[in-house]
């Protein structure tokens, strides 16, 4: 009786295959994302099935905009399983495809209020984008954050999210754009000025409301903790400011939530 054929591929065969380049699997192979079944007598690299399987859920994290650190943690964890990871991608890949069609849906709707056709609030009009938003946020972020707090309130906090009116969204970004300008204030102050790190932390905490469905000092530590213990959280800080500012943050939150 003929056993099951054995698929192999050679690094060129397996690249044609996923039409990748092979410069992408030797760096796969480099970072320890995806090493070779084998390497023959010539030390070229050999793919079996389970690499192409592997490869394949690779590919779908990277469609998500999953960078290359957070897949390797995420098949790295023991309890990694293909299965469960597939169902997981299905409904995240879900998650894009109603952004999109609500982004399409927000475009035909503009063009008919455009002529006349029908009628956009403004708040309509900017919906879509904060859905993109949150996805965006689920895609990056959703894992840890709902690891860390109860999914229903995630849920709630995004829907407070897109009813934001207009104006609470303008003040919301103002009052992030004070807190990152203090911010920068106490970093590079002579002492430690109390009052300015008391505003920096009324800021943080009046921003964070404007999405939160409840305000607790615990929570708030809790995601102080995240911003120094995941560079994706801190990066955000850092990034809006041009400086490294997110452990002040963190300890000025420490402070005022004891």
């Amino acid at each position: 009786m003929l056993g099951a054929i054995i698929m192999k591929y050679t690094i060129k065969k397996l690249a044609e295959l996923a039409d990748i380049s092979t410069r992408t699997l030797r760096y796969y192979d480099q970072i320890g994302l995806l090493k070779p079944s084998e390497k023959n007598n010539n030390n070229y690299r050999i793919y079996n099935e389970k690499n192409v399987n592997k490869l394949q859920q690779i590919m779908f994290y990277r469609a998500l905009g999953f960078p290359l650190k957070k897949i390797k943690q995420l098949m790295d964890d023991p309890n990694f399983s293909e299965i469960t990871a597939l169902r997981e991608q299905q409904q995240l890949l879900l998650a894009k495809q109603a952004t999109i069609n609500s982004l399409l849906t927000n475009i035909d709707e503009t063009i008919k209020n455009y002529y006349g056709e029908g009628k956009m609030t403004d708040k309509d009009k900017f919906k879509a984008f904060k859905e993109q938003q949150i996805a965006s946020n689920e895609n990056e972020y959703g894992s840890e954050i709902r690891s860390q707090y109860d999914p229903k309130i995630i849920d709630k906090s995004n829907q407070k999210y897109i009813n934001l009116s207009e104006s609470d969204f303008k003040k919301m970004n103002q009052l992030e754009a004070e807190m990152i300008k203090n911010l920068l204030d106490l970093k590079h102050a002579d002492k430690f000025d109390k009052q300015l790190a008391s505003n920096i932390y009324q800021e943080h905490k009046e921003w964070l409301e404007f999405t939160w469905p409840d305000y607790t000092k615990a929570a708030h530590r809790s995601l102080a903790d995240l911003y120094i213990n995941d560079d994706r959280f801190g990066s955000y800080y850092n990034d809006k400011a041009k400086e490294d500012v997110v452990k002040l943050l963190h300890d000025v939150i420490y402070q005022f939530t004891e």
